[in-house]
């Protein structure tokens, strides 16, 4: 009997340790709100050389709301063979890499591993090409395509002369300055096709291969970057951020990631703090999270609602340029009116409207200022009444999830949710206290 459960037991243990274990898979990056996002990145071989070829690499962010912000993108690979760059346009090696064997031209990069990173705005014209020159800035699809697009031309040397003998790159690798996106392997794909400024003419590339990349919020980062807070008009308890939710307050001061506001001299510990200038420095809250998110439900009408949205920076060292907010709730299939906010409806689960993307309006509020008296932006919502399905019921006005910049946000638990006097929970007090005075009273009634 024991020897026939000990398989038994023995698979569960596995399974067990299977579950506790921290690692990444490909479903890690899976976005249910965006689901086909991702960031191509196409290589174009448009001539041949008498050592290699030249190509245009191009980087398309597809991803509806995930954008890529200051200092920018940095691309790498591994070399097939042993290639070199002679020369770039649009774009840079960040190293030269060892180059003493060369005795006429020196090569851009020799490094077997080049990064590659964007050139700056104002680089002279006879360096850039189409798309470069925005230093490493990708906006997302949805506020502003034309932007969501980077190219450089790159020129190789020592590889391949023909399309049998040209080796793709390997280990492809992105990073938006940090880690977070894993790429694909490159992959031979048809020839990309150019269609002239008339139209009356199509060319083709002599080769081209594409990698895709994906994005993990758990590859990014550790902890959560944002948070969302709660309250409305008809409850007086403010539901804040859940402690802790980004990190603790005892373990950050202790390493020098948290400032109090009322720090004498605070711009000074500001600027003067820390030597990575990519870790948030925030200010001391419960929640310790660079971002929050204050959802308001503010006024009833007889047919409109109205709602309330507050995003607050609590970053010392971060300005949030082009930022944006998805939220998920089923009455925005009937929002009516939005001010100071732009809005485009995301449908992820094909016919049901429950999700909208909202970010600032240029040059206005599409700029959210680092932490202090200026860093925040708001907005209200006005929705119509659907009679079938509005309620203000257990918690049925608040939104279901909430990303800022495309990082998924901590929510209270619903069971916090600010109530509707005289139910929910306090019924089941009200007749907890009934039944208890009843059987008091029997008690009595018995003794008596």
């Amino acid at each position: 009997m024991a020897s026939s459960l000990l398989p038994k037991a023995t698979t569960c243990i596995l399974f067990l340790a299977l579950l506790s274990c921290t690692c990444f898979t490909s479903t890690d990056a899976y976005d249910p709100l965006d689901p086909n996002g991702n960031i191509t990145i196409k290589w174009d071989i448009i001539s041949w050389t008498p050592d290699g070829y030249v190509a245009v690499v191009t980087m398309n962010n597809f991803q509806q709301y995930r954008h890529i912000a200051s200092p920018g993108w940095s691309l790498g690979w591994t070399w097939a063979k042993k290639e070199v760059i002679w020369s770039m346009m649009g774009g840079q090696a960040t190293e030269q890499g060892d180059c003493s064997k060369f005795k006429g031209g020196i090569p851009h990069c020799c490094k077997k591993d080049p990064t590659i990173v964007d050139l700056l705005p104002g680089t002279p014209y006879n360096q850039q090409i189409a798309n470069c020159c925005k230093g490493g800035v990708l906006t997302s699809w949805v506020q502003d395509p034309a932007n969501a697009v980077a190219s450089f031309q790159v020129s190789v040397g020592r590889a391949g002369t023909t399309n049998r003998t040209v080796k793709v790159p390997k280990n492809i690798t992105l990073k938006a300055p940090g880690p977070g996106y894993t790429c694909g392997p490159a992959k031979i794909v048809k020839p990309t096709q150019f269609i002239s400024g008339d139209k009356r003419r199509v060319t083709q590339a002599l080769m081209t291969w594409n990698v895709t990349c994906t994005y993990s919020q758990f590859l990014a980062q550790k902890t959560p970057s944002c948070c969302v807070s709660l309250s409305s008009f008809y409850n007086d308890t403010i539901v804040p951020c859940p402690t802790c939710a980004c990190g603790c307050q005892s373990n950050s001061s202790q390493s020098g990631s948290c400032v109090n506001p009322d720090t004498p001299h605070l711009a000074s510990v500001v600027s003067g703090s820390g030597k990575n200038n990519f870790a948030p420095l925030v200010q001391c809250t419960s929640h310790m999270c660079p971002v929050r998110i204050h959802w308001h439900v503010k006024l009833n009408y007889k047919e409109y609602w109205r709602v309330k949205v507050t995003i607050t920076n609590f970053n010392y060292r971060m300005n949030y340029s082009e930022w944006n907010l998805v939220v998920q709730h089923p009455n925005f299939d009937n929002l009516t009116q939005l001010f100071s906010f732009n809005y485009k409806s995301l449908t992820p689960y094909g016919s049901i409207n429950d999700t909208a993307m909202l970010w600032g309006v240029k040059f206005y509020n599409d700029f959210l200022n680092q932490a202090g008296p200026n860093g925040n932006v708001q907005s209200e919502l006005l929705f119509r009444k659907d009679k079938a399905t509005f309620t203000f019921e257990k918690g049925w006005a608040f939104p279901r999830r909430i990303y800022f910049n495309g990082d998924n946000c901590v929510m209270p638990p619903p069971d916090s949710y600010p109530w509707l006097p005289n139910t929910g929970s306090r019924h089941e007090a009200s007749l907890f206290a009934l039944v208890i005075a009843s059987l008091v009273a029997l008690v009595f009634y018995a003794h008596a």
